[in-house]
């Protein structure tokens, strides 16, 4: 179990995708289809939907918010996100989705070490207290 600090609390379980690199949700992530569409990011063509997103940051754009709540809306967003370094403009998305009555994902900063530790992969549970645990089915 990893213990994360909670900046958007909830409760969500899905299969790992750790990125390998940060990414910018402006022009990085296509809110439609939900997939990274940045041709230069490893994980270029991967689909968020249903994932457990594990990114070590994201790289700065206050549009961030505006990407994750078009996700939302679109129902394409990843189940949960967990960051290596807080972000508060891609927590921010989640929380005015809430706010506007979208349905809102939990969003938790967690060591980096610790996420490294995480198989990608694998089916991993977000508890509403920050914890991180992979599920053995």
């Amino acid at each position: 179990m990893v213990r994360g600090r909670s900046l958007v609390p909830g409760e969500a379980s899905g299969t790992l995708l750790r990125l390998t690199h940060p990414i910018s949700f402006w022009g990085g992530v296509d809110p439609v289809a939900g997939e990274i569409v940045d041709p230069r990011h490893p994980q270029f063509g991967a689909r968020l939907e249903g994932r457990v997103l594990a990114i070590p940051s994201a790289v700065g754009s206050s549009s961030s918010s505006a990407i994750m709540l078009e996700l939302l809306r679109e129902g394409t967003a990843p189940a949960a996100i967990l960051m290596g370094r807080a972000d508060a403009i891609l927590a921010l998305g989640a929380v005015v989705a809430g706010e506007l009555g979208y349905d809102t994902i939990p969003v938790v900063e967690i060591d980096p070490e610790a996420m490294a530790s995480l198989p990608d992969g694998s089916t991993v549970e977000v508890r509403r207290d920050g914890a991180v645990e992979v599920r053995s089915d």
